[in-house]
């Protein structure tokens, strides 16, 4: 499958700083999705693990947001099924979501509204969730 990445730490403007690869599909745990990726989103965060973390091996996939369709589950799934529409904020210690096939725990992932397409969808994890943080947990509204 193809995905984006990087293989070294540094500033995003570097005219190598993402490369297109390709690279095997993801394995699933039990608790996991495989989504084929429809809408991504960029945010702080992909240009700020760019430039300071550095591949362990290899290439790194970047990217957070994502929203999709389920094309495959893990034995332990509960909450999806084949065909549903989703949207999710990543997780930092696994692969990114700008490949074509993303492996998320079913955990924290939710049905993709109806009334967004998926380039919108994407573009709403990281960003809601930086708000109700500020909401609840900063201003304590709703105390």
């Amino acid at each position: 499958m193809k995905a984006i990445g990087y293989n070294q730490a540094g500033p995003i403007t570097a005219p190598d700083a993402l490369i297109e690869f390709e690279t095997e599909t993801p394995e699933l745990g039990s608790q996991d999705l495989l989504v084929e990726v429809r809408g991504i989103s960029v945010n702080p965060v992909d240009v700020k693990v760019r430039a300071k973390m550095a591949p362990e091996k290899g290439t790194k996939i970047i990217g957070y947001d994502a929203a999709g369709v389920v094309r495959e589950v893990g034995s332990d799934v509960s909450k999806f099924k084949v065909g549903d529409e989703v949207y999710y904020a990543g997780d930092i210690t696994r692969p990114g979501t700008n490949s074509e096939l993303h492996a998320v725990d079913e955990r924290i992932v939710g049905k993709k509204p109806k009334s967004l397409g998926f380039a919108e969808a994407a573009g709403f994890p990281l960003t809601s969730i930086t708000a109700w943080e500020i909401l609840f947990d900063c201003l304590g509204v709703f105390e």
